[in-house]
């Protein structure tokens, strides 16, 4: 293991209207220097030591508190009591509708610890753009919010966090969490030479991910962002993300991933759309295979755009993935939550050999 450093609608504003103009408030959330967290917590958290197998909890968008979210922890939970996960992804969006006010505001409570009660494993959990709002909420604007989340890394023993971004290295898979906000969000940081595209810590995000790279010798290798490179739902994917201009539209994201990631890793995994896709071929990830999970508490009205090709999508559902990781084999589920019935349904699997 190794460190480094329900949408809001309000009266008579439209969101994309809102956030075509938001280019030109530029750097009033006040965004600053990057708070890094320690490479303390391999002492605090019960990270899994068996290296030959992972049994994997994959769920993105979840923090809400509400009924949804509950109905699929409780689902991810009947599955946890007879094969015990080892640890979870959670892509993003971690705490809706705004982020919190610190780490020890009790939205961690309400909206991570109690609807996850009973999944006793680490919980990787990455940065979204709801957790960095600074004035709309999920514009992505106020960069520092995300810090009170790598703060609440001390206090839980479950929420893995130790910073903005990082690497976990399990046996048979290696985990590199990605924080593409500041190329992502939907008030650029086009005046910090902290924050901005090419700037200092998206420098030091790309030195670091390429010796990481690098340097595993994992057999399986998963990148996780909460913004996807490619997706087929209302969101759209980098380069073109709500159908907003350059460089609102993740187009930075999407060069990012492009030379850091594409062809590096085996599979990038994300969230903010709020949907499942399973994705193959997609032109410019050079195989690497993208795949989208987040739908753990929300889900959207539209139906796939088919802009690329999907072994498997749900817009209608909420649910989540699940991973079991050998050596040889990545045998990936998507379970189906359905508001009229309780449990949960299994409804894809598909195993990526070596």
């Amino acid at each position: 293991m190794t460190d480094n450093s329900p949408q809001s609608r309000h009266s008579g504003l439209d969101r994309r209207t809102f956030l075509a103009g938001a280019a030109a408030v530029g750097t009033a959330a006040g965004l600053g220097t990057l708070g890094v967290g320690e490479a303390s917590a391999a002492k605090r958290f019960p990270l899994p030591t068996r290296s030959d197998a992972l049994h994997v909890l994959v769920t993105g968008d979840a923090g809400t508190g509400e009924k949804p979210q509950y109905a699929v922890t409780d689902a991810a939970l009947a599955i946890h009591n007879v094969t015990p996960f080892d640890v979870a992804l959670g892509l993003g969006d971690n705490i809706y509708e705004s982020g919190p006010a610190g780490p020890d505001d009790r939205q961690f409570q309400t909206k991570f610890e109690k609807p996850n009660a009973g999944l006793d494993f680490p919980w990787l959990m990455a940065l979204g753009n709801h957790d960095n709002t600074a004035i709309f909420p999920g514009d992505g604007g106020w960069l520092l919010r995300g810090d009170a989340e790598v703060g609440y890394h001390r206090r839980s023993r479950r929420w893995y966090m130790p910073a903005r971004y990082y690497s976990v290295s399990l046996g048979v898979a290696d985990f590199f969490v990605l924080d593409m906000n500041p190329l992502a969000a939907y008030i650029p940081p086009f005046l910090s030479p902290e924050w901005e595209p090419g700037g200092h810590y998206m420098t030091r995000q790309a030195a670091w991910l390429d010796k990481e790279l690098r340097a595993s010798t994992a057999p399986w290798k998963f990148v996780c962002t909460h913004h996807p490179y490619a997706n087929n739902g209302p969101h759209g994917p980098a380069g073109d993300f709500d159908g907003l201009p350059a460089p609102l539209n993740g187009i930075e994201m999407k060069r990012f991933i492009e030379k850091h990631v594409a062809g590096r890793a085996n599979f990038l995994f994300s969230g903010h759309d709020h949907s499942q896709q399973v994705l193959e071929n997609v032109s410019g990830l050079k195989g690497t295979r993208q795949i989208v999970s987040g739908a753990a508490a929300k889900t959207v009205s539209k139906s796939s755009s088919k802009r690329y090709r999907a072994k498997y999508e749900n817009y209608r559902d909420r649910g989540f993935m699940t991973l079991n990781i050998t050596s040889t084999e990545v045998a990936l589920n998507a379970y189906e939550v359905a508001p009229n019935r309780t449990g949960s349904h299994r409804a894809f699997t598909t195993t990526y050999r070596r």
